[in-house]
């Protein structure tokens, strides 16, 4: 973190790193991600990453995504590491195992079935 720190202050780029504009700027790399993957059939998606050219660019748009991701909560006061284990008790709550296994949407709370 030390190093992204040095990096953005060199470039007096502190007083663009609000939260809404690194928020912003999640989404925005995220897409970057995506694009990557646009027109690429689902069957084909790892195979297609694992190409070495594909697989390059592929790893610098997801580096993309958690520079940004780390300077949102480094400016938020979030510790990433603290809240993702936080984040999945809350997901194994959510998404119990008996209700989700083999399954994608989220279990219904109080219904049968």
């Amino acid at each position: 973190m030390n190093e992204l720190r040095t990096f953005v202050r060199e470039r007096e780029w502190e007083r663009f790193h609000t939260s809404k504009n690194l928020a912003m700027a999640i989404a925005s790399e995220a897409g970057e991600l995506l694009g990557e993957y646009r027109w690429i059939e689902d069957g084909e998606a790892d195979a297609w990453s694992r190409d070495p050219e594909n697989h390059a660019r592929v790893a610098n748009e997801a580096a993309d995504v958690g520079i940004a991701l780390l300077l949102f909560c480094d400016r938020i006061g979030v510790d990433l590491l603290d809240a993702i284990p936080r984040k999945i008790a809350i997901n194994r709550a959510n998404y119990p195992l008996a209700a989700s296994k083999g399954r994608p949407e989220r279990p219904r709370r109080g219904h049968d079935g």
